[in-house]
Order: C-alpha cells, then structure tokens, then sequence
C-alpha cells in the first residue's frame, strides 16, 4: 500500500527537523500514543492503542531513521506488533522544503499488514489511516508553531494539505512512529 502528502508547517524548517527528531513532540502530536522513545541514535520504540473499525489494539513498535540528510529530511522504517490484532510494517521518506517562513512537509509512504487488519478490507483501513494522519499532522503544526514563536499560527486545513496518491494506508504515521508509528503512521511517522 502505498500513499504520499504534503503539509504545510509554519514554522522555520530548522524547528520542523527538532521536532522530527523529539520524542516528546512527536508522542504528543500521534493519536493514542502511550510511549514514545529514543532507543538509539537513530531509533525509537512506541506503543500505541489504536482502533481501525471492529479491531481494537496496542501496538509496539521500533522505528529507524535512515539517511539523514539535517534539516533536510531522512527514511524512516519501522514494524510494529499488535498480538491478535496483526502487524504492519513500511517505511516513508520524509522531505523538507522551506517556503517563505513556512516549512513543506512532503512524504512518499508504503506499509503493509498482517493479521486481523488484513482482512478488515482496505476502505476501513484507509479512511482510519487518513484521519489518523491528519490528526497527528494538526497536533504537530500547532506544537512546532507553539515552539517557533508563532502561536497565533493555525495549522493548514488538512482537506487542503493531504496529497492522497490513490489506494493505500498513509504511512506518514509510521512518521510520528513508523514501528507503532508505523502501525499508527499505518493508521502513520509511521
């Protein structure tokens, strides 16, 4: 499954790429997440509870930043468990390109699942995956703006911002955590 869009930030982009590489940032702009954190230098672990339709779980998951270009942008992969519910697993390469005093966010995601998630068909899961998506990026525009100075800025309305690139599952959301971000990217970093 593969998905791509496209957020504007109004933030610097040096601010964007900090709050890419926070933990806490990101554990409080992705939906349902309950642990966010640095496992490494270029690696995370998440848990997220996380519902697409009747399919209710708490994924755990590992995230990998790979090909770090700062504050341009990187990869990042990930898998993530939710025991009976199933797994999912993908990646997305995430760019940087300042505009003005605003910052794009554009990302290129692919992901698939296993398990019960699998068979839940993929309009649910997509539809789950989008909102999910638009949540985390609403919750990450404000947070950076809140950080760059700018609290009077509103993030973009994600109607206009999100690219869909057909049929699939958003991986951003492997994003904010491509292993559960994955599974939330899925829902995604990541």
């Amino acid at each position: 499954m593969d998905m791509s869009g496209e957020y504007r930030i109004p933030a610097p982009r040096q601010t964007v790429w900090e709050a890419l590489n926070d933990p806490e940032v990101l554990k409080a702009s992705l939906p349902g997440c309950e642990q966010f954190e640095k496992a490494g230098e270029n690696a995370f672990t998440a848990r997220v509870r996380a519902k697409v339709g009747p399919v209710s779980a708490r994924f755990n998951g590992k995230v990998n930043l790979l090909n770090l270009e700062p504050p341009q942008g990187y990869r990042i992969e990930g898998e993530g468990q939710g025991g009976a519910a199933g797994f999912a697993k993908g990646g997305a390469t995430v760019t940087l390109t300042e505009q003005g005093t605003d910052t794009v966010l554009t990302y290129e995601a692919n992901a698939s699942v296993g398990g019960k998630l699998a068979q839940i068909g993929s309009r649910l899961i997509d539809g789950a995956a989008r909102k999910t998506a638009d949540d985390f990026f609403a919750n990450f525009s404000a947070i950076v703006a809140e950080k760059a100075g700018d609290a009077d800025a509103t993030p973009a309305d994600p109607a206009t911002n999100a690219a869909d690139a057909g049929k699939g599952m958003p991986q951003w959301v492997w994003f904010a955590g491509a292993g559960a971000i994955i599974v939330v990217l899925w829902l995604i970093f990541g």
